[in-house]
């Protein structure tokens, strides 16, 4: 039997979490094109652009155009619960197959909101892959808590190799760390929502660093990178 459990974080670790970004923007901009004269597409570059200024989009475009039939939360909502049009790049799909026939279990440890993230799951098509699937707001504690972790051990056991791949390093190899499961972080190539930031403490380095998530699988299979 296989002795590896593979867990993986989502956002911007699967898929690129400014994609969904992106598709909320499309539906809040169609949402606001319905009721002023201008077009979603011009609405959706403004919205974009206080995005990429690090203003809060959804204030700024409903001051831009003096809109009081919607508040700030009334876009949010939207953000956090509209059907999300985001895919899984056919690499990732060839790759988890190939992943969970050389692996005992595959998991997902995610923070965020439950609607939110089983709404990308469903979109992504990635439900099918995972064995266990660990949301905070479902759970009740988020990283770097490690009880999320912990339940992996505690379902199979301490006698498993355990991996998790993640891209915050904030929070995301705290607690895989700390029970010494093998850590390794996807280098952010200039799309993360989160920046990347290596000058931290040595609890929050993950053990490996990769380019591409092509690479899980060689740790996997052969335990190095070499």
């Amino acid at each position: 039997m296989n002795k590896t459990v593979l867990v993986f974080d989502l956002d911007d670790t699967l898929y690129k979490e400014i994609d969904f970004l992106k598709s909320a923007y499309k539906e809040i901009s169609n949402l606001i094109a319905s009721v002023t004269p201008v077009s979603s597409s011009i609405i959706y570059n403004q919205m974009f652009s206080f995005y990429e200024n690090d203003l809060n989009a959804f204030e700024e475009i409903l001051k831009y155009y003096k809109l009081e039939k919607f508040s700030a939360l009334d876009l949010v909502q939207i953000y956090r619960n509209h059907e999300p049009s985001i895919s899984l790049t056919k690499d990732i799909q060839e790759l988890l197959t190939r992943l969970k026939k050389h692996t005992y279990k595959i998991g997902l440890i995610t923070d965020g909101r439950s609607v939110q993230q089983r709404s990308k799951l469903k979109a992504l098509n990635l439900l099918d892959y995972f064995d266990d699937i660990i949301i905070s707001e479902e759970f009740g504690s988020e990283k770097p808590s490690s009880l999320n972790f912990e339940y992996y051990v505690n379902k199979y056991g301490a006698d498993f190799k355990y991996f998790y791949v993640g891209d915050n390093t904030k929070k995301d190899f705290i607690a895989p760390n700390q029970l010494g499961w093998t850590s390794v972080c996807l280098k952010d190539v200039g799309q993360n929502i989160h920046n990347q930031d290596f000058d931290i403490s040595e609890e929050q380095k993950p053990k490996h660093l990769i380019e591409s998530l092509e690479s899980v699988e060689t740790l996997v299979l052969y335990g190095s990178l070499s």
